[in-house]
């Protein structure tokens, strides 16, 4: 195992440097603002870039040159079209190839390869080092895209029929960001497959033959995570409908219920245990994915320190023992 892990590490190919150098700049940024107020920047386009929705409209009066770039928050659903579109296309793919051996096109498995993507000669080379089976991390890839497009479309229903949007801006940048986050998402996935040139491993009808437990508590903790988050939304929601579901304002009140009476942003902190819970999907072991879990964790950090310094600022009465992400630590 010890030799697995040296592998690992050293493998550091396109995908791996990406989420690594993501995750170290919301790092960073996040550090930032933990910092003392003297030693933060005073570039208002910085501070734009890390801030969207209500969190935009605190402090004082944004330049005109930020408030060009404004982008309606309600653009979120954008996100999960194309995520529902270009994962779903993916799933599609993988199924044909998992299940009836076709190859992928020639475009998406040079991409691939370009990416970093797995080969199962090696894995095979390795297996009797206690690395996942072939099989094993085969299903795993297959079940995380699963989630991936079923995150997406419980998130654009909600966007189109439960969630309140106010007036509130994202930047632009931030805006194109989304639109490339869920498709090099989907990729990470889908470089996870085993390949050998451009045909992958063939699961064939061995599908629940190769289900272990990491399969099942994955599966288990994805949707117990969504159906918290879900929850939430709907908390977050409601706070701007009446009790016949009619939307009567779009101000901003203190949310109570659910993870709402821990933290802040229980709605982030459901989002990051939904790609937990794709870590452990993968064996707990997969390096390339623990990275994408870093970078949520400090991009979702870092939104959830602003939504916990403007509820506190704006509510004399607000919760004085919710944290802002980490229940009881952060």
């Amino acid at each position: 195992m010890a030799g697995w892990a040296g592998v690992e590490l050293s493998a550091l190919n396109p995908l791996r440097t990406l989420w690594l150098a993501l995750a170290a700049a919301f790092l960073f940024a996040l550090l930032l603002q933990l910092a003392p107020a003297r030693l933060l920047p005073s570039c208002a386009l910085f501070q734009d870039l890390l801030r969207y929705g209500k969190t935009k409209q605190s402090g004082s009066r944004r330049p005109a040159v930020c408030r060009a770039f404004d982008v309606p928050k309600r653009y979120f659903s954008h996100f999960y079209v194309i995520s529902v579109v270009w994962n779903g296309s993916l799933l599609w793919l993988l199924s044909q190839s998992l299940f009836l051996g076709a190859p992928f096109p020639n475009w998406l498995g040079a991409l691939l390869r370009t990416l970093g993507a797995t080969q199962f000669q090696a894995l095979e080379m390795e297996s009797k080092a206690s690395r996942m089976p072939v099989a094993e991390l085969a299903l795993s890839a297959f079940l995380v895209l699963v989630f991936l497009w079923v995150h997406s479309l419980r998130r654009l229903f909600e966007c189109f029929y439960i969630s309140v949007f106010s007036n509130a801006a994202i930047h632009v940048v931030q805006y194109c960001f989304g639109l490339v986050y869920y498709v090099l998402v989907g990729l990470t996935v889908l470089s996870q497959v085993p390949m050998d040139d451009k045909n992958v491993y063939v699961l064939g009808k061995n599908l629940l033959i190769q289900a272990r437990w990491f399969h099942i508590l994955g599966t288990v903790m994805f949707f117990w995570s969504s159906a918290h988050q879900y929850k939430c939304h709907v908390i977050l929601s409601n706070l701007r409908r009446n009790k016949k579901g009619v939307v009567i304002h779009c101000q901003h009140r203190i949310p109570f219920g659910d993870w709402f009476e821990y933290v802040s942003s229980a709605n982030y902190l459901a989002e990051l245990m939904i790609y937990i819970s794709m870590a452990v999907t993968f064996g707990l072991h997969n390096l390339t994915w623990w990275l994408v879990v870093t970078y949520v964790f400090f991009s979702q950090a870092l939104s959830a320190f602003f939504n916990h310094k403007f509820y506190r600022s704006t509510f004399v009465s607000y919760p004085k023992h919710r944290k802002a992400f980490l229940p009881f630590l952060f």
